[in-house]
């Protein structure tokens, strides 16, 4: 990926199809950009799609012979320009993903900006050191957070 000092970065991006791009190339796209740069990214229409992209593909993502009896409801807060919720619902081997912030209270809360959230997704950062340098927020199921990832079929870069 270019520099963005003129623009080019944003401008390749923004010309991108997120719907026929794979989870391997995106953690590949994201790997290759530092956090300043997936920030600068994280703007405006791109920023709607980039997450519409992410959380709309959880569902192909889910594993659930992984999740087995598991029902939860994890709510998803990105910080950046604005905040974003997204919940994902787990309940009888199925994974419903919903924009938005609903009444009900979830099992587990993370909190994290947007280049974090990012690299949570597409396999570039760790949770555990993410968590632990306060990168990554849990309010709720601790222990449900930190298992997420076994849930998911997260990408390798």
């Amino acid at each position: 990926m270019p520099d963005d000092s003129n623009g080019s970065l944003t401008d390749e991006l923004a010309g991108l199809d997120f719907a026929a791009v794979s989870p391997e190339e995106f953690a590949r796209i994201v790997k290759g950009l530092s956090g300043r740069q997936l920030g600068e990214v994280m703007r405006g229409e791109l920023r709607t799609r980039v997450l519409g992209e992410v959380f709309g593909r959880m569902r192909q993502q889910f594993r659930p012979e992984a999740a087995g009896r598991l029902k939860a409801l994890i709510r998803w807060r990105i910080t950046g320009e604005s905040d974003v919720f997204y919940e994902t619902s787990i309940a009888d081997g199925t994974c419903a993903v919903t924009q938005g912030r609903s009444e009900a209270e979830p099992r587990t809360t993370l909190v994290m900006g947007d280049a974090d959230f990012l690299k949570l997704v597409s396999g570039n950062g760790n949770p555990v050191t993410m968590f632990m340098m306060r990168k990554l927020k849990v309010a709720g199921d601790v222990g449900l957070a930190s298992g997420l990832t076994r849930y998911f079929d997260i990408p390798k870069a």
